[in-house]
């Protein structure tokens, strides 16, 4: 039996100063939750993003070698629209990003430099919504992540972390999950909303080659839609939801 849906979302904590987003790709938390990472920053909190690959393989007419310092250009201009100044990249190959002892140790490690009491991340699961599939990459990245946050405060899992310097930290409270098709809490993003629109454009390369739309028109639709749609079990405002697990 599957669990009822939540009808109307709740306020995510905002008892927290650090916030580390975790996904695979550039793009990946322009599309999921940049919104809600500028009502962020604007209220004094540090965000840090970490991306597992630099997206090299996200555009069938460029070849890898030059999309991926191309989509990470991309990325860092966009951070920076939304506040977010420090981007680090894990270098996993893009497309067969592997779930496994590797990248649970590379996320760990990120959690114990940053040492977040919120940590972000992209829908893990197999399907969007039970409509369309996911992809290998997000459902390897989601669940390492929600496994690295418990790794990081371990100093017995990665050990060789702790003689690098990285000494644990068992300070993540919480592991949000953007993009869940079982939402339990959102963000209001109303103040937020054009930086997201700005910060997704930034993005251009990626956007031609995914749509024949104009680039802000495509943008700015997509965005209004989710917030506008999420808004309805939001008391109205245009927000961003998560599925929040606690720590």
């Amino acid at each position: 039996m599957s669990e009822p849906k939540i009808t109307q979302l709740r306020p995510l904590p905002e008892d927290w100063q650090r916030a580390l987003a975790v996904v695979a790709h550039p793009d990946d938390l322009e599309y999921g939750c940049s919104a809600a990472v500028a009502a962020w920053t604007d209220a004094g909190r540090e965000v840090a993003y970490v991306l597992a690959s630099r997206g090299e393989a996200g555009i069938d007419t460029l070849d890898p070698a030059a999309c991926g310092p191309l989509r990470e250009r991309e990325q860092r201009a966009s951070a920076a629209v939304v506040g977010v100044t420090a981007v680090e990249f894990l270098g996993h190959r893009d497309g067969v990003i592997e779930y496994g002892p590797a990248l649970r140790r590379d996320i760990a490690a990120a959690v114990r430099r940053h040492r977040p009491e919120l940590v972000i991340t992209l829908n893990h699961r197999d399907t969007w919504g039970g409509v369309a599939w996911n992809t290998p990459d997000h459902v390897a990245v989601g669940r390492a992540t929600l496994d690295a946050a418990a790794d990081a405060g371990n100093r017995w899992i990665f050990p060789e972390l702790a003689e690098q310097g990285l000494e644990p930290w068992n300070g993540v409270r919480w592991v949000a999950v953007a993009g869940s098709s079982s939402p339990t809490h959102a963000v209001d993003a109303t103040a937020g909303l054009e930086r997201a629109v700005r910060s997704l454009l930034e993005h251009r390369t990626y956007i031609e080659a995914l749509t024949e739309q104009d680039p802000e028109t495509y943008v700015r639709d997509f965005l209004t839609e989710t917030t506008t749609a999420t808004g309805e079990r939001f008391g109205g405002k245009p927000a961003v939801a998560f599925e929040l697990f606690h720590r």
